[in-house]
């Protein structure tokens, strides 16, 4: 009775919080770092897979939230390059999931699916999916999906320096040309979002506070919100109350 009464009494607090959001000063694109999958498994007394299927799932609920709003991308951090250091019996089911997750984006219909992390890194069974999720639902219309998966911020930044050099010398620029034009324009040009806007909104679950190493170029000048709930946990009225705190900011870009 008590459980009831408190999903009756939350649900009425998200319809009073939706109510009162001012839209008009909502974010564009959210990044979101998806954590605290093994804790609510082992709070739930589940195992380490119900966990990440538990979290994979949720998902979908966040994604529907946000085609409620003016959300244009949403950045979901899914594997991070530290992630693949796992031991091998909790690595492959978990690759297995994120693969799972990944193709019922492309099969749904309502989104694009865009990856963005280093494909090398990865094994070869999950570059196909990203790819083939890709060619299905890479040009459809809805939101932008940006599924991070073999996603490291230092290695993203590399990447893109790696690439701009090779463009330009491929153009037979010196190395000395390169470093005395070098904008950081140049460098957004090659980093595995661009022609995207910035993150507006990071929101980290499971009550850390950190990176991690999450878009690290470009949230330089993101909003960010940490929420205590652990990701399969994640509720509406906790993805309301991100987009309450992110309106009530005045957005100072340094000046």
């Amino acid at each position: 009775m008590k459980n009831t009464l408190r999903r009756v009494a939350v649900r009425l607090y998200a319809r009073r919080v939706e109510g009162h959001l001012d839209t008009a000063r909502g974010p564009k694109h959210i990044g979101v770092i998806l954590d605290g999958n093994r804790r609510w498994a082992k709070a739930s007394g589940g195992t380490t897979r119900e966990g990440h299927e538990a979290g994979a799932a949720k998902i979908r609920d966040l994604l529907g939230w946000c085609s409620e709003t003016d959300v244009e991308v949403v950045t979901l951090w899914l594997l991070s390059t530290d992630n693949l250091n796992r031991p091998e019996e909790e690595l492959t089911p978990l690759l297995s999931i994120v693969e799972g997750a990944v193709r019922d984006l492309a099969e749904d219909g309502r989104w694009r699916v865009n990856h963005v992390g280093a494909l090398d890194v990865l094994p070869e069974r999950t570059r196909r999916v990203l790819r083939e999720a890709e060619e299905l639902a890479g040009k459809r219309p809805g939101i932008l999906v940006n599924v991070a998966i073999g996603y490291g911020g230092r290695q993203e930044i590399t990447d893109a320096v790696r690439s701009l050099l090779a463009k330009r010398a491929a153009d037979g620029q010196s190395l000395q040309e390169v470093a005395e034009s070098l904008t950081t324009s140049d460098i957004s040009d090659h980093l595995y979002t661009r022609g995207q806007p910035d993150p507006d909104l990071v929101i980290r679950t499971s009550g850390e506070q950190r990176l991690s190493g999450f878009m690290l170029w470009q949230s330089a000048h993101s909003e960010y919100y940490f929420c205590e709930a652990y990701w399969p946990a994640f509720r509406k009225v906790d993805f309301l109350r991100a987009l309450r705190d992110y309106a009530a900011r005045h957005r100072r870009y340094g000046v």
